[in-house]
């Protein structure tokens, strides 16, 4: 399983499109785009995890514009454990 980062997202984009546009590359677990805690909008990035696929999503996907926004597409970095 492969946890991707995608950055640049439109505002516009949903969950459901997020995951049908990797869906289309490969086997996709979860897409979930990250949104403000005090509003409820998106921040404009998500994470995507994969079980297959990943890969050739990354060289495709990366770049590719969606609504007018060239978004970004990259294995996500693990998360780092708080020091509290």
């Amino acid at each position: 399983m492969t946890n991707l980062y995608v950055g640049n997202l439109p505002w516009s984009m949903t969950e459901v499109q997020l995951r049908d546009s990797f869906a289309e590359h490969g086997e996709v677990i979860s897409a979930k785009i990250i949104e403000d805690r005090e509003t409820g909008r998106s921040r404009g990035f998500g994470f995507v995890e994969m079980e297959s696929g990943a890969d050739e999503a990354v060289q495709i996907l990366n770049g590719k514009e969606f609504d007018g926004r060239n978004i970004k597409v990259n294995v996500a970095k693990p998360r780092r454990e708080s020091r509290f």
